[in-house]
């Protein structure tokens, strides 16, 4: 259930999630820019450039010594990184900031707590400070939309002449897809198909595990009742190798779709063992028999060794934080809103805590396909109309930075010739030794 202060749906939340079109969007990408432009001239920018170099060498130095439990050494250069950075300043500042705090816990072997206590906040923090967070973001890059929109789109194709639609969504988070996916599918030429969907999240802390996701399946339940599309839902809170086919209540009648936008790196992989939480998840999900496995991942691999692991948080974050950076005005609200809520824990996370604590383990895109292949899935080529409708959606109204491109059937997402995340779609093998 959701708190009763809180309305299931409202105004903001129909302006973000729903399709409005394109230059509703493209208007609000230019206010930013505008305000980008005021804030150039005022001189913000030129008394916050700060240097990138040297904070970048100053926090790997520093991680050295942290890594040895050198106190002294240690605390001389988070000194030096605490006079430099600042939560207020450019991308690398900011981020100079939030790596200093994750160093200094780790250092203190407080790491655990200090991540526990963020979770704790973040789990009493109101779905509309999620929105707030995500609208900011689709506004200043497209990789949301973008995953969206290759989701929903083959969700769409697969589920064209179906009577009846079953989405099984592992980690379905706040449901911020599924909205557009309801309007898209109200609008089917003889009538929308009977929708359901399943959403699946990890169990959150605290007396109500489920209750985010009770309140997404709420919301949805409303904009499919304004739409007129038939729906049910359901909710899991599990940990997703724990979850059992007949939990998912699969119908013969269905069109199954399984759909997981960036949520497998969060499975805990146990790397050296026969069969890890994230080869059952996918043996669950051959089980399923879906028509089609819709998948979306970050391009990034942390090492199991802490150097390793610093310098590949330090390198992705540094390339996000220059997205933000470049796109977003730096006195904006809701920037330092994206910033705390989806970024700051999972860098305190991935470099405060080890071993069993750290909630992300990602892969590349090339570990990703390796994997699968490996578990006998079947990938898809990407459908060219998709490639297309994607292009279009970042060349409208996006920084042209910001890059699409189709490769060994990912559809790929970056800036400045760096691959951040890709989109595929797999099958199960029909082989008889799979």
């Amino acid at each position: 259930m959701i708190d009763s202060d809180e309305p299931i749906i409202d105004d903001v939340y129909d302006e973000v999630l729903l399709d409005h079109g394109d230059d509703h969007l493209r208007e609000e990408i230019w206010s930013l820019r505008k305000t980008l432009q005021l804030e150039a001239r005022s001189g913000v920018r030129k008394e916050n450039q700060g240097n990138y170099h040297e904070l970048y060498t100053l926090l790997v130095h520093s991680s050295q010594a942290v890594d040895i439990f050198d106190q002294e050494r240690a605390q001389e250069l988070l000194n030096k990184i605490r006079m430099q950075s600042s939560p207020n300043g450019n991308g690398i500042q900011r981020l100079a900031s939030v790596l200093a705090d994750a160093l200094e816990a780790r250092l203190a072997g407080v790491g655990n707590e200090y991540y526990r206590r963020l979770i704790a906040k973040r789990v009493n923090i109101p779905d509309i400070y999620f929105l707030k967070g995500h609208h900011m973001s689709i506004r200043a890059a497209p990789f949301s939309r973008v995953s969206y929109c290759f989701s929903n789109r083959n969700i769409l194709n697969v589920a064209r002449n179906a009577r009846k639609v079953h989405v099984i969504d592992l980690g379905i988070k706040f449901g911020f897809q599924w909205p557009s996916l309801i309007q898209a599918i109200s609008k089917r030429e003889g009538g929308p198909p009977k929708l359901r969907i399943t959403g699946i999240e990890f169990p959150e802390p605290g007396f109500r595990p489920a209750k985010r996701i009770e309140g997404v399946g709420q919301r949805l339940l409303e904009y499919a009742r304004s739409f007129n599309v038939p729906f049910e839902y359901k909710g899991i809170s599990s940990q997703w190798e724990s979850i059992r086919i007949e939990e998912l209540t699969i119908n013969d009648d269905e069109v199954v779709i399984v759909n997981c936008l960036f949520g497998l790196r969060e499975v805990q992989d146990e790397t050296f063992a026969i069969d890890s939480p994230r080869d059952r998840v996918l043996k669950l999900i051959r089980q399923i028999k879906p028509q089609i496995f819709i998948q979306a991942e970050s391009n990034r691999s942390y090492s199991s060794f802490f150097l390793d692991r610093f310098r590949h948080v330090l390198s992705t974050y540094a390339a996000i934080y220059d997205i933000v950076d470049s796109t977003i005005p730096r006195k904006d609200k809701d920037r330092k809103l994206l910033e705390n809520v989806y970024f700051v824990p999972d860098i305190i996370n991935s470099i405060a805590c080890e071993g069993s604590d750290l909630k992300e383990k990602p892969e590349t895109l090339k570990q990703w396909q390796r994997r699968n292949l490996r578990a006998c899935f079947e990938q898809l080529p990407v459908n060219p109309d998709i490639v297309k409708e994607c292009k279009k959606l970042v060349r409208d109204g996006y920084d042209d930075r910001y890059f699409i491109q189709e490769d060994d059937n990912w559809l790929l997402q970056g800036w400045k010739g760096r691959v951040i995340s890709g989109g595929t779609a797999w099958k199960p093998k029909r082989d008889e030794g799979c």
